[in-house]
């Protein structure tokens, strides 16, 4: 199997510079300009959790995964202020820019879902392509309610396989995994302190703009997100976890009846959010950004 690269490419955003850091998986076939396909992650997460996925699809394309600003590899913001979607997008559309990609598929895990949302809607966007991963235009708040439990929590681990274990516990709703696959998705989620002992891989500051939401917050965020959901024109995958508590059966019918008329895929015994580790998910992903 292919080895990603690590790369970087410096952002601008009202606090000034950042370098954003992005994982590629080269085409296996070695075509000169492959399509790209950019896959984003969830709140909490990072690039990497799209391994499995990438390796599947680096057939057809140059696979992309950036690690949002703040976590991974990328530089953490000066100001917690900027961590947003409308700067985040701001971020990937300059990393689109130095992959000199004109068009993309997108494939966005809840977090990376709004990112994708938002500039599918955009006139001349550059996604042909798009699949949200358990997320759409309303988002629960007994879901905001549990992430805001462990958000920014300032935990040290005295090692890897403990943090690991911590994941888990937080995590149950991602759904059945391997003890390999969990010790894969869970190893680059942590980085060492200079004390030997390990943190997880984020700045602890990013949960304050989270926390800081209120219910006239939300509301007006929630208009905005489905005015952009309407005016997205590109073919759509809604994936959602039977078992979300996220993203509700009625969002997700919503979601297929207005703007793009999303094509719904259930996934039973997961809740938010499925990994796309699994071979059945990664089946319905190829098979959509396969079509015609």
């Amino acid at each position: 199997m292919a080895e990603p690269t690590l790369k970087r490419v410096q952002c601008l955003g009202p606090a000034g510079l950042h370098k954003m850091a992005y994982w590629q998986w080269e085409h296996t076939g070695g075509l000169a300009n492959p399509p790209t396909l950019v896959c984003v992650h969830g709140l909490s997460r990072q690039g990497l959790d799209f391994a499995a996925l990438a390796q599947a699809m680096s057939d057809r394309y140059r696979v992309i995964a950036p690690d949002v600003a703040g976590r991974g590899r990328s530089d953490w913001l000066a100001n917690p202020a900027g961590y947003q979607i409308p700067a985040y997008m701001a971020d990937m559309v300059t990393l689109l820019a130095r992959l000199d990609a004109i068009e993309v598929d997108w494939v966005g895990t809840s977090m990376g879902g709004l990112i994708g949302m938002g500039l599918a809607s955009l006139p001349g966007s550059p996604i042909r392509r798009l699949v949200l991963n358990d997320v759409g235009p309303a988002i629960r708040c007994e879901a905001i309610q549990r992430i805001g439990t462990y958000l920014g929590q300032p935990i040290r681990f005295d090692s890897i396989e403990q943090g690991t274990e911590y994941l888990w516990t937080i995590s149950k709703s991602f759904g059945p995994h391997t003890a390999e696959e969990w010790a894969a998705l869970s190893a680059p989620m942590f980085r060492p302190d200079g004390d030997g002992k390990f943190l997880l891989h984020y700045d602890p500051s990013m949960a304050l703009p989270f926390k800081a939401v209120t219910a006239e917050i939300a509301a007006a965020g929630e208009a905005a997100m489905w005015k952009a959901y309407d005016a997205i024109t590109c073919p759509t995958l809604l994936l959602r976890g039977a078992e979300s508590d996220l993203l509700t059966v009625d969002t997700a019918a919503a979601m297929t009846q207005r703007g793009p008329r999303a094509r719904l895929h259930e996934l039973p015994g997961v809740g938010h959010a499925p990994t796309l580790v699994h071979a059945d998910q990664i089946t319905v992903v190829r098979e959509f950004l396969g079509g015609a």
